[in-house]
């Protein structure tokens, strides 16, 4: 609801800034035309849609394969880099992950007793291990995010290269809001 009028339910609107900001502190409203404010409303409303879609296709994806969101990021990793034919070692998934080594070798753990990995030697180097995805996995993992993966790609396949040029910019910049926000909470 981008035009500023109140829901029918009693859940607050939590990206309008003439209701979140009236006097204007934070958000720069004022300067824009109704017809721009509503269409930048229209945005936000999408934006938070998506978050919405997309955290429910996360958990749904997590309860399938009863992982948590970290242990399916490790898989995902793990998937890339089993069709790109690049041997993963635990150093390399915590590198990947943002993880320590420590954090990792319980996160491997967990997956093996769960059937997801295993651990095989190191095809070059005798010294190390390399950790692989069991089959039934890269399957469930295929049929679940791999599908959700596939219809975003064919989404944004659909768009004309300028229309993807602008998402793409788009995109960039609001991932830079998230990092100057980091950097600003500490």
């Amino acid at each position: 609801m981008a035009n500023g009028e109140t829901p029918a339910s009693d859940a607050p609107i939590l990206h309008d800034p003439r209701l979140n900001d009236p006097d204007g502190e934070l958000v720069g409203a004022s300067a824009l035309l109704p017809d721009d404010l509503e269409s930048v409303l229209e945005v936000l409303e999408a934006m938070r849609g998506w978050r919405t879609a997309e955290r429910s296709m996360s958990e749904t994806s997590q309860q399938y394969m009863r992982l948590s969101e970290v242990d399916m990021r490790a898989l995902r990793v793990l998937i890339a880099a089993h069709r790109q034919r690049i041997p993963m070692t635990p150093s390399a998934i915590a590198t990947q992950l943002g993880v320590s080594t420590a954090s990792t070798t319980r996160l491997l753990d967990r997956l093996e007793r769960g059937g997801h990995v295993v651990r095989r030697p190191h095809p070059a180097d005798r010294r190390s291990i390399v950790i692989e995805v069991t089959p039934e996995t890269r399957v469930a993992a295929r049929e679940s995010v791999g599908r959700d993966h596939a219809r975003r790609f064919d989404v944004i396949a659909a768009l004309a290269p300028h229309e993807r040029r602008v998402v793409a910019d788009f995109f960039t910049a609001m991932t830079a809001t998230a990092h100057r926000g980091a950097g600003e909470a500490g």
